[in-house]
C-alpha cells in the first residue's frame, strides 16, 4: 500500500505533517478527516520524507481558466476527445508513450497535433506526464494539469482521465446551453434594430413630408415621430459611431480593477438574470471541486481552481474568504454560508460531505442538481425575454403607425376649414 507524506491543518488551527498509508489520496484524505485533519498538500513518501519537489508541484494559477470555444486554434471538444480516447487507451494497458504516439497520428488539427507530439517526446525521454503539459499552458490549464499530476501520484491515471473527460464535456454542454439561450434574444435586437433604422430614415421622411406641408398643427406623438425621424437621418453616423464607443467604454470599465466588481455584484441583484448568472457559477465550482478532490488534488488547490472557473469576481472573493478561513481550521460549509452569496442547498449539502467524509460526492450532486436548475432557469429566462422584446418591438410599431395613420385619418381638417 503507498505511503503519503502530508501536509494539513488540525482541528485547533495549527500546521500538522506526517506519514501515512492510503489505498489512493481519496482515502487519506477521508481517513485523515475523520481525525479533524484537513490535508493541504500531500506527496508519496520516499522513505518517510516528502520529496524535495513537492513545493515545486503545488504551482499557482497564471490565469483564468477557460471553459469553452477555442483555445489557441483548438476546440474544447478535440481536448475532451483526446483526453477520454487516452484514458481508454491507458485502462487497455497500453503504456502511456505508446498511446500518445496513437493519438498524435489521429489528430488531423496541427495546432493540436505539434504539441501533443511534443508532449510524447518529453514522456519518452522519462519526463511525467503532467509536466510535460505544463509546457503547453494555452491548451492544458491549471485544472487539467493538477488533476493529471494527482493521477499520476496515485497511480489511477486512467480514472481521473475519464473524470477529466466528463467534466470538459459536461462544461461544453452548459456554454453550449447558454449560448443557444442568447442567440434568438440577440438575433432580435439586430433586426429589429435594423428595421427601425430603415423605418426612421427612408420610410418615415417619405410618408410625413405631406404632414408638414398642410401648414396645421399635429399631434405631439406625429411631431414627435418626424422630430426623431429628422435627427436620425441627419446624425445616423453619429449615433452609430456613439453607440460602438459607448460598448467599448462600457466593456473596458466591467472589466477593469475598478469597475468589474460594481457591475458583478449589480448583476447578482437582477430579478431574473441574476439567479441564472449564480446558479451557473454555482455548478461551475461544485463540479470542478468535486472533480478536483475525487482526482486527489488537496482541497487548497482545488479551491484555487474552482474560483477560477467561476465568471464573478464577488463570488470568486467569496472562495478566496473561504480559503483563508479553511486555511485556519475552519468548515467549508460555515465560511461559504457567512459570504451571503451561496445558496443553502449547496452549504447545506457541504456540511453533510464535510461530516461524512464524503465531500466529493456531495459536491457531484450539488453540481448535478445545479446543471439541471440552469436548463429550467434558462428556459424561464427566455420565456420571459421573448415575450418582452417583441411587445417593446410591438409598441415601437404601433406608435409609428398610430402617429402616421391619425394625420391621415383627419386629413380633411388638416387641409382647411369646411
Amino acid at each position: 500500500m503507498p505511503m503519503y507524506a502530508f501536509k494539513g491543518i488540525s482541528p485547533s488551527g495549527k500546521n500538522v505533517n506526517g506519514v501515512r498509508d492510503a489505498e489512493s489520496p481519496k482515502i487519506l484524505r477521508q481517513n485523515l478527516r475523520k481525525d479533524g485533519v484537513l490535508v493541504t498538500s500531500f506527496e508519496l513518501s520516499k522513505g518517510g520524507k516528502v520529496s524535495k519537489d513537492a513545493n515545486a508541484k503545488k504551482g499557482g494559477l497564471s490565469r483564468d481558466v477557460d471553459l469553452g470555444g477555442f483555445i489557441g486554434g483548438v476546440k474544447k471538444g478535440e481536448i475532451a476527445a483526446f483526453t477520454r480516447q487516452m484514458a481508454t487507451l491507458i485502462k487497455s494497458g497500453i503504456p502511456l508513450a505508446e498511446a500518445l504516439g496513437a493519438l498524435v497520428e489521429q489528430i488531423p488539427n496541427m495546432r493540436f497535433k505539434t504539441p501533443v507530439s511534443e508532449v510524447r517526446t518529453n514522456v519518452n525521454e522519462g519526463m511525467a506526464l503532467a509536466d510535460a503539459l505544463a509546457k503547453h499552458p494555452k491548451l492544458f490549464d491549471e485544472l487539467f494539469i493538477s488533476m493529471v499530476r494527482a493521477g499520476e501520484v496515485a497511480g489511477n491515471l486512467d480514472e481521473v482521465l475519464t473524470r477529466l473527460a466528463d467534466f470538459l464535456e459536461a462544461s461544453g454542454k452548459l456554454k453550449s446551453k447558454i449560448q443557444s439561450a442568447m442567440v434568438y434574444p440577440l438575433v432580435m435586437v439586430v433586426v429589429g434594430a435594423g428595421i427601425m433604422g430603415v423605418l426612421m430614415v427612408k420610410v418615415i421622411p417619405e410618408i410625413t413630408s405631406m404632414f408638414t406641408q398642410q401648414g396645421k398643427t399635429l399631434p405631439w406623438n406625429t411631431r414627435l415621430l418626424i422630430w426623431s425621424s429628422d435627427f436620425i437621418g441627419k446624425n445616423i453616423l453619429w449615433l452609430i459611431l456613439g453607440t460602438i464607443v459607448s460598448i467599448v467604454l462600457f466593456l473596458k470599465w466591467s472589466r477593469s480593477k475598478e469597475g468589474r466588481p460594481i457591475w458583478h455584484r449589480f448583476v447578482l441583484k437582477l430579478p431574473v438574470l441574476g439567479e441564472l448568472v449564480r446558479t451557473i457559477n454555482v455548478g461551475r465550482f461544485s463540479r470542478t471541486l468535486g472533480t478536483m478532490l475525487q482526482a486527489g488534488v488537496p482541497m487548497l488547490r482545488s479551491l484555487d481552481t474552482a474560483k477560477m472557473i467561476m465568471g464573478n469576481v464577488i463570488l470568486q472573493q467569496a472562495i478566496d474568504e473561504a480559503k483563508r478561513a479553511v486555511t485556519e481550521g475552519e468548515s467549508l460549509a460555515q465560511t461559504l454560508k457567512k459570504s451571503g452569496q451561496f445558496p443553502p442547498t449547496l452549504i447545506h449539502m457541504v456540511a453533510v460531505g464535510e461530516r461524512a467524509g464524503q465531500l466529493e460526492q456531495m459536491l457531484e450532486r450539488v453540481a448535478i442538481t445545479y446543471e439541471s436548475e440552469v436548463d429550467a432557469k434558462l428556459n424561464r429566462f427566455t420565456a420571459l425575454l421573448e415575450p418582452l422584446m417583441l411587445v417593446i418591438m410591438g409598441g415601437a410599431v404601433a406608435f409609428i403607425v398610430f402617429s402616421i395613420l391619425q394625420p391621415i385619418m383627419d386629413l380633411g381638417n388638416l387641409s382647411g376649414p369646411k
